[in-house]
């Protein structure tokens, strides 16, 4: 997931360690943040998103109760280096995401991958499903720097609540290349979710972290960012989706498996996917 905005943080609290896997000043250099910005955010300089205190309550159960739902097999994790990156329209991409039941060595390298061709593509946001593996995993750093800001890893989220205020942004998105739309999405969102160690927590995100949560989310429940936007919003990348359709044609000689000429209006809850 790519961004338009410019940011501002001082580093979170200890809290957050179970969560996160770094932690350094936030930089607030326009040559940091660029590649995230179309022209006319870029150019604001009142467009900013101070990263917000995040609280983390640490929970003593360390496995969710996930009833008559689909555990990952370990062939289901893995995985070869380097990965690259599922581009709209594979079907991968809406393919269901199973559940993470094994905390390993294998899921910490998965996760160092996964970081690692988020930042080569110049992202900020990454789900497994965006890597060609369909499990309930995903990373993000608002900054998008290796080395700075903080490294987010959520197994297995689930949304507890989100506010009523929505906002609109302008989104971008690495499985579609170049292309930006806004999107409204609640302001701030409290979840569960597992670490990569497979211990639970509940976290509180606002402002951009939030932003991209839902995001890549969206992505673990086969939801896709234009699936939100209104038609109007819709008509203006409609252009970009079809060369996307065509080119994974071109690419490996089967019909794409979704046209957004013929769509139908995907029925998506207002806060997140199906949840």
């Amino acid at each position: 997931m790519a961004f338009a905005s410019c940011l501002h943080s001082p580093c979170l609290p200890n809290a957050l360690l179970p969560v996160l896997r770094s932690c350094s000043a936030l930089s607030t250099s326009a040559s940091h943040l660029h590649r995230f910005c179309s022209p006319s955010w870029f150019f604001s300089s009142s467009n900013r998103f101070k990263l917000p205190l995040m609280q983390v309550q640490v929970q003593a159960k360390r496995r969710f109760s996930f009833k008559g739902e689909e555990i990952a097999s370990p062939a289901d994790l893995s995985f070869e280096a380097p990965l690259k990156i599922v581009e709209y329209p594979d079907p991968i991409l809406r393919a269901k995401n199973k559940l993470i039941g094994t905390f390993d060595d294998n899921l910490k390298n998965l996760a160092d991958e996964m970081f690692d061709v988020m930042y080569k593509t110049d992202g900020i946001g990454l789900s497994a499903p965006q890597v060609g593996i369909n499990v309930q995993l995903m990373v993000f750093n608002p900054v998008g720097e290796r080395g700075e800001g903080e490294e987010i890893v959520l197994v297995n989220p689930r949304v507890n609540k989100y506010s009523k205020k929505m906002v609109l942004f302008n989104e971008g998105c690495l499985s579609f290349p170049q292309i930006y739309a806004d999107v409204e999405r609640p302001e701030s969102v409290k979840i569960d979710a597992q670490d990569i160690t497979g211990a639970r927590f509940m976290i509180n995100l606002s402002g951009l972290p939030a932003r991209v949560f839902q995001h890549e989310f969206d992505h673990l429940q086969g939801t896709l960012f234009f699936d939100r936007m209104t038609e109007e919003v819709l008509d203006s990348i409609r252009a970009n989706l079809q060369d996307l359709e065509s080119k994974y044609e071109d690419r490996t000689g089967f019909p794409s498996p979704e046209r957004i000429e013929t769509r139908k209006r995907r029925k998506v809850a207002a806060g997140f996917g199906n949840s």
